[in-house]
């Protein structure tokens, strides 16, 4: 360690690892865990043999334990290190420290505590299988890894079958055909990547259809790290000029004036209201001008 400096300098880097590849770490990856302080990793036994093939220092008094059964209870420990000036890198098993991986408690704790946390940006499974999908990619979410069982499970796979932007999900190997075969079921035909062992020798990116996949991945168990990047779900068509126009023709002849026929039937259609509403002033001019209802 290189002793206590000001305060002023003392910061957290969340340092991208490899997620296959060794030369998926960018340089700056490496200056900044060879200058660290103390290297935050979630296996100890990882990060030394990952630093000892970049050539960093692995001394084990750099190393600490830092994973999802014990982060809460590391947290005040690691501010006071930042605190008291020292510089603390933190790393995961491989990807981005605090995105699916242990991290996110360690930031919000040094943000609110007024600590400096920044980045060192690089390799994403969840980004790269993304990437490589051949979906969708304007907008997407990122669910992480389902429950294994129970109610949440299905009420999140329950939400997921509505969700309209491409969905990542993480999951073990074993489970995969399980999980395939479930969102299959219960989402119906859309397209899936499946895609494992990312930057690795045996990398594979299988795409098709969800029941496809479920039928391919039972018979040839997934090996490796996997992740899943399936289609969103088809958005549901807007009610029809007829089913506005009747909308706003009944409110009108119950007495409701334009303002409140076009606040009504915007919320029950989900139409804008400003459609609504100039369509309930034509129609309420051509009832004073004795007309028929025009159209839309």
């Amino acid at each position: 360690m290189t002793g206590d400096r000001s305060a002023a300098t003392g910061r957290i880097v969340l340092v991208a690892t490899p997620i296959g590849n060794l030369g998926d770490i960018s340089k700056r990856a490496v200056e900044v865990l060879a200058e660290a302080d103390l290297i935050c990793c979630e296996d100890t036994r990882r990060t030394r043999a990952l630093l000892s093939a970049l050539g960093v220092s692995a001394n084990p008094r750099r190393l600490v334990s830092f994973h999802e059964h014990n982060e809460a209870a590391r947290i005040d420990q690691v501010v006071e290190w930042v605190a008291a000036g020292r510089t603390i890198a933190v790393v995961s098993d491989a990807g981005m420290p605090a995105i699916s991986d242990p991290g996110a408690r360690l930031v919000a704790a040094a943000a609110s505590a007024g600590l400096t946390v920044t980045v060192a940006p690089g390799a994403s499974a969840i980004l790269a299988a993304l990437a490589v999908s051949g979906l969708p990619t304007e907008r997407f979410c990122v669910e992480g890894f389902l429950p294994r069982k129970g109610a949440e499970r299905a009420r999140r796979i329950a939400a997921l079958s509505a969700e309209e932007r491409t969905t990542v999900v993480l999951e073990a190997p074993g489970r995969v055909a399980g999980t395939l075969a479930e969102l299959a079921e219960l989402f119906g035909e859309r397209p899936v990547a499946v895609v494992r062992e990312l930057t690795k020798v045996h990398e594979e990116v299988w795409r098709g259809t969800l029941g496809a996949s479920a039928a391919a991945f039972a018979e040839r168990p997934a090996r490796g790290e996997v992740v899943l990047v399936v289609g969103g779900a088809a958005r549901a068509p807007g009610p029809s000029d007829a089913e506005v126009h009747d909308a706003v023709a009944t409110h009108l002849a119950h007495g409701d004036g334009p303002r409140r026929t076009a606040d009504a039937v915007a919320a029950g259609l989900g139409v804008p209201r400003r459609r609504v509403y100039e369509l309930a002033i034509a129609l309420q001019k051509g009832r004073e001008h004795g007309n028929g209802p025009p159209g839309l």
